[in-house]
């Protein structure tokens, strides 16, 4: 009987052994590898994705599909890395609710699509097929410490956290729109986010970040753990900025898988849409997946006037600095969502970028075009990336 009770627990783990195998290979494992993918042949390609509407996230699934969600809600997808993209697929009725989110974990994509332009019910769509089909979640999303519900709208995609005692968390930006999207409402509007531990079916909200004024956030994780966010403004206190709204974005992290975050500090090397305007502008931002390396992207305009001009940044030091940027579309590009290839699939070495323009548009692009003409000794890049210099 002892014998047995020991074969049949040896059966036991290599069976659970084979069944966490499949699971990684249906995962899409490995999550992060090397840069050279990324620095290949410079190239740039842009394709018009969806005529009319609003709105953009782009994501990839976990077995390299590129999903670009639009409007309100439907989607289009490339299983060839972006070279070409199918028929429009819906996700459910309502309003773009942004941060569509893959859990890395089991492939299942979640999508959050609201009832109207908010304050607004949200409804959780979920796809365990890269994005072919969607059912209604049953999910719940808890309030915050304060007791403000948050609202999704037009958040960038969600991410799974890699790294550190949080690894698997669920974590998608959000924000809470006081009691109406007015002028006289953006000093109680904030920023937060919801996270989730159990797969997506109970989302919690973290603490509010702490400025106000803010919304339409990003995040990326670094390869420590740690949560970098950025978010867009509608408003500041004049009392701290001489002219108020200085048009730039605000900046924090969390060491705490985004439960709380640290201090605000203003991001000067990134404008928050046109200059002539405190309005501010949804952007885009994604950390390549380049194991131990933290690369960091920002899309936006790069206007003086008018929603055009649309640029990336690159970061390579936890967002703290911004010193490489290059115009991506010299035409008009207003809101936009970033997303990155995945090792071992079609999309891997490609950056992704949705944006609106007549439309939604994808951009993909590597790093090495983002470099290119880029003096980067100048920059003092990681030596990494960066030539070595001359003797």
């Amino acid at each position: 009987m002892f014998k047995r009770r020991i074969a049949l627990t040896v059966l036991s783990l290599l069976t659970a052994g084979s069944v966490m195998v499949a699971a990684d290979e249906k995962a899409g494992h490995p999550f992060e590898g090397d840069v050279a993918p990324f620095m290949g042949e410079p190239t740039l390609d842009v394709q018009q994705v969806f005529k009319g509407g609003r709105f953009p996230n782009v994501t990839v699934a976990v077995d390299g599909t590129v999903l670009a969600v639009w409007d309100g809600v439907k989607l289009r997808r490339s299983e060839d890395g972006g070279e070409s993209w199918g028929n429009e697929i819906s996700v459910g009725k309502g309003f773009m609710g942004g941060g569509v989110t893959v859990n890395e974990s089991n492939g299942v994509a979640f999508a959050f699509v609201s009832q109207g332009h908010p304050p607004s019910a949200d409804t959780v769509y979920k796809s365990e097929d890269h994005g072919k089909s969607w059912s209604e979640a049953q999910v719940e999303i808890k309030p915050d410490s304060k007791g403000n519900k948050p609202e999704m709208h037009m958040n960038e995609h969600g991410i799974t956290l890699r790294h550190g005692k949080h690894k698997g968390r669920l974590i998608r930006p959000t924000r809470y729109y006081g009691k109406a999207n007015g002028r006289s409402e953006w000093p109680t509007h904030y920023t937060s986010a919801i996270y989730s531990d159990d797969g997506g079916k109970t989302w919690l909200t973290s603490e509010p970040f702490p400025e106000n004024g803010t919304g339409e956030a990003t995040m990326a994780e670094l390869s420590n753990g740690q949560i970098y966010y950025n978010s867009r403004r509608h408003w500041a206190p004049r009392t701290r900025y001489s002219g108020g709204n200085p048009r730039k974005r605000w900046a924090s992290y969390s060491d705490d898988g985004g439960v709380t975050w640290k201090k605000a500090t203003l991001c000067k090397d990134l404008p928050d849409g046109p200059q002539d305007t405190n309005y501010g502008c949804m952007a885009g931002l994604v950390r390549l997946p380049i194991k131990d390396k933290n690369v960091l992207l920002y899309s936006n305009c790069d206007s003086q006037g008018g929603r055009k001009r649309g640029t990336i940044w690159a970061s390579f030091d936890n967002g703290r600095t911004w010193p490489v940027r290059r115009l991506l579309h010299e035409g008009a590009f207003a809101y936009s969502s970033l997303d990155a290839g995945r090792p071992g699939t079609p999309s891997e070495g490609w950056i992704y970028c949705m944006f609106e323009s007549d439309g939604a548009k994808v951009a993909r692009l590597n790093l090495s075009w983002l470099l290119e003409g880029q003096d980067l000794n100048k920059l003092r890049l990681p030596e990494w990336i960066a030539p070595k210099k001359d003797k």
